[in-house]
């Protein structure tokens, strides 16, 4: 019988893992790649005050399939939790108000529950409802999210609402990311040209009454999902180890790294940030490495701090706040009660005897880099401040931890869903390699999953149509082994 095609996977986050999984399944025999010491990428955690929180991503999407299904084919259903009770805020004019029900990412559906929230000014609120009868504004192409949302709505909703909700998942602003990549919910209804609240009202009533909880995570972190991953995957994950660049074989490629080592391969899948990938790409498809050097990313800092519960002068109730841009001088841009958003954290804190909450406080957005220059103990002062205007904290933490994301979020700019089909294209072209990660269909770990399970089973299907053993001039299993060369 025919050996397993070999397939390399560049970088070790949510996306190559689940492409390296997905491609095992298919028959392939599959090595990755990741700079960093540890695989996972954005999903990390470690303890704080004893307990696992994550440093990275926290959550999943619970209203598309693909995490929690691979959730389940893991065998992690019985660690799924969701969030508890309470609701997320926004810090406007001074207050914490509650966001609205019935928006969709700061959109509003339902104009009573927008002002009776005291969000926006009467004024702003009055302006939003004019998207009612405003006549019809339909786009043909694409254009900034303010851009569009304002005229529908004005400049509150966007400033109050959507820029706060897109800085959450892109740490981007409103007026730069594009409304056909980063609102894809709200796009198809742009391109209709009528009310907004309208077709967010449809929208979501369809999912009924209560629509089951937006969120999930495992207890533990969601950082679980990708440890899972890279323990399934077993020794062929080489961390702390960079890929130095790629050479063209007549029937495949040759992969070199950067210990001298080099490894022969059927196919590869570019699993990294656009600006790695684009590095990898220059000699062999220019034009998607062009395209890939200009995908900007932000980054941010996250602070976790973990809080005696007695040094707030009253129980925090909900799950966070956000912070509009510019909202009365403030660093940060959210927080999160993360043992009320996840009760297993306040479970453990108790079990182990801690009258502990522990809030995780979010700073920095694209172009600001100047407040990440801080060190870690400036930027854990500042959360700490704002956090005592805003809640009337009076103490100090037991326990600080300051995580970076540098360049960990890719922007979604105008043409962005355009421009990932030129690359795509160029590749197709030009015979590979493949790419897939969040900065092509998604930033969120179902989409990321996603768009890896997609492009795992095109590159598996293509190879399968060559009966030949392709895996450069490592055929007899010597470079595979990373013989030096």
């Amino acid at each position: 019988m025919p050996e397993a095609p070999h397939v390399v996977v560049v970088g070790g986050g949510i996306s190559g893992l689940t492409a390296a999984h997905r491609l095992a399944g298919l028959g392939a025999s599959v090595t990755v790649v990741e700079a960093a010491d540890a695989p996972g990428g954005k999903l990390r955690a470690s303890p704080v005050a004893g307990v696992s929180v994550d440093a990275g991503a926290e959550s999943v999407l619970a209203r598309r399939p693909e995490a929690l299904a691979l959730i389940e084919e893991l065998g992690l259903g019985d660690r799924l939790v969701h969030p508890g009770p309470g609701a997320a805020a926004v810090y406007s004019r001074g207050r914490v108000r509650p966001l609205p029900k019935g928006q969709l990412m700061g959109v509003p559906g339902d104009l009573r529950a927008l002002a009776r929230s005291g969000v926006l000014s009467p004024w702003g609120t009055a302006r939003a409802a004019l998207d009612l009868v405003r006549p019809r504004t339909p786009v043909r192409g694409d254009l900034p999210v303010a851009s569009y949302v304002g005229v529908r709505l004005g400049h509150e909703v966007v400033e109050r609402l959507v820029e706060p909700l897109l800085g959450g998942v892109y740490a981007g602003r409103a007026d730069e990311l594009s409304l056909e990549a980063a609102l894809p919910q709200i796009a198809p209804m742009a391109r209709e040209g009528g009310s907004l609240i309208r077709g967010v009202r449809a929208a979501t009533g369809a999912r009924g009454p209560s629509g089951g909880p937006v969120f999930a995570s495992l207890r533990g972190g969601i950082a679980g999902l990708a440890g899972a991953l890279a323990e399934r995957h077993g020794g062929d994950v080489r961390t702390g180890t960079r890929v130095r660049s790629l050479e063209r074989l007549p029937d495949g490629w040759r992969v070199h790294l950067d210990t001298g080592d080099r490894i022969g391969a059927a196919g590869v899948l570019l699993a990294c940030p656009a600006p790695e990938a684009a590095r990898l790409l220059a000699d062999h498809v220019p034009e998607a490495a062009r395209e890939l050097r200009a995908v900007e990313y932000a980054s941010m800092a996250l602070v976790t701090l973990a809080l005696p519960a007695s040094a707030f002068p009253a129980p925090l109730t909900g799950t966070g706040f956000l912070v509009p841009a510019g909202e009365g001088g403030l660093t940060v841009k959210a927080a999160t009660f993360s043992s009320n958003k996840w009760p297993w954290i306040a479970e453990e804190l108790a079990a182990a005897g801690e009258d502990l909450v522990v809030v995780r406080c979010s700073i920095g957005r694209f172009g600001e880099s100047g407040v990440l220059d801080r060190s870690d103990e400036e930027l854990t002062a500042a959360a700490l401040a704002d956090l005592s205007r805003v809640t009337g904290l009076a103490g100090r933490p037991v326990q600080a931890r300051v995580t970076r994301w540098d360049g960990g979020l890719p922007q979604y700019a105008v043409g962005h869903t355009a421009r990932v089909t030129r690359i795509r294209d160029a590749l197709a072209r030009h015979g590979g390699p493949a790419v897939c990660g969040a900065a092509y269909g998604g930033v969120g770990i179902p989409a990321c999953i996603a768009d890896a399970d997609r492009q795992a089973r095109d590159l598996a299907a293509a190879l399968q149509t060559d009966s030949r053993n392709s895996r450069g001039d490592g055929a007899d299993g010597t470079e595979q082994q990373g013989v030096n060369p």
